[in-house]
């Protein structure tokens, strides 16, 4: 949803909050989903980068848009994700964020399990 704070002084959303976006999809993709499917969620993930390309502006409103999500690439540590930010008469950002996966203890990448890679997998496009 749109929350009034996302709006700048041009009347749109921020372009900085579209990422706040990104990350609750992912958040629900990777979090949320598995907890739900008495799944673990994935270990540790770092965004080693983003890229986004804004196709229309989008201001506040009280209807929700959403934010479609699928994986495009795996690899052995790390995996793209692709995203629109839409509703059903517009797109408003594409955007991609690649993901590594990420040893906590030992502060370094590690190699995609089996049962994350077969996660990923479910989400390929």
């Amino acid at each position: 949803m749109v929350r009034f704070a996302d709006i700048d002084s041009q009347g749109h959303v921020n372009n900085v909050r579209f990422l706040d976006y990104l990350e609750d999809a992912r958040f629900g993709m990777f979090a949320i989903d598995l907890r739900n499917a008495g799944e673990e969620p994935f270990g540790g993930l770092v965004v080693t980068r983003h890229e986004i390309d804004y196709r229309s502006p989008l201001g506040f409103r009280p209807g929700p848009v959403r934010v479609e999500t699928w994986v495009t690439e795996i690899r052995p540590v790390r995996f793209t994700l692709r995203y629109e930010i839409r509703d059903d008469d517009a797109v408003y950002v594409t955007a991609q964020s690649v993901l590594a996966a990420y040893d906590v203890e030992r502060e370094a990448p590690r190699r995609l399990n089996e049962n994350e890679l077969a996660y990923l997998k479910r989400f390929s496009g």
